[in-house]
């Protein structure tokens, strides 16, 4: 087992990392604008819990064989761009309809949201190469196991994401409220999450 030192090293390194502008802060902040609170922070919530796919690759060393394959990296890379393209052009063709109670109308449902964020984190590969070098780091070799370890350091960074994205798309889904209750911001929101992630997925798709 991880200790109370080794754990608050890790999950300070952590937080900083969660809070630090990337991929995912920015999907949920766009989403919270457009969609409201309880979207973006079902969105986060999925966000946060897909970095326990990684994390159980990270321990069975999977991690390893997909960074040492570019065919596999390749297709995991397109594939989560790919995605991300999809989910910013269904953004752009919505209407907007924001009401007074500063969440939105539309068709997906909380729980298809937060399906979107699991999938959206689980497929990209820049978080399965973060996991495989950032987990480790953190292992004491003198403790044993370093796969056991890897494992509750994934659940730690998991636990910690889970708050700090649920806040994150709380103040943005409140924002976006306010905004939205003020003439046609709805729609622009709208506009403005589907230019988000068409820009992140066409990033991911051309990265190196």
């Amino acid at each position: 087992m991880i200790d109370s030192v080794q754990a608050l090293g890790f999950l300070a390194a952590a937080m900083l990392i969660t809070l630090s502008p990337g991929p995912d802060n920015l999907m949920i902040l766009s989403l919270g604008l457009s969609r409201g609170r309880r979207s973006g922070m079902a969105f986060g919530l999925g966000c946060a819990l897909g970095c326990l796919s990684h994390t159980l690759l990270a321990a069975l060393g999977i991690s390893a064989a997909i960074a040492a394959s570019p065919l596999l990296f390749t297709g995991l890379k397109l594939t989560g761009g790919a995605y991300l393209v999809w989910l910013g052009i269904g953004a752009l063709r919505s209407r907007g309809a924001m009401r007074i109670d500063g969440t939105v109308g539309g068709s997906e449902s909380l729980a298809v949201l937060f399906r979107r964020g699991l999938l959206a984190n689980a497929i990209n590969p820049k978080v399965v190469l973060f996991f495989l070098a950032f987990l480790p780091q953190f292992v004491v070799a003198d403790k044993g196991d370093a796969g056991w370890q890897i494992a509750q350091l994934g659940l730690l960074f998991t636990l910690q994401a889970c708050v700090l994205f649920g806040i994150i798309g709380w103040f943005a889904g409140s924002l976006g409220g306010w905004l939205g209750r003020h003439g046609r911001a709805g729609l622009w929101l709208d506009r403005l999450a589907g230019g988000v992630f068409i820009a992140l997925g066409l990033k991911l798709i051309v990265a190196r």
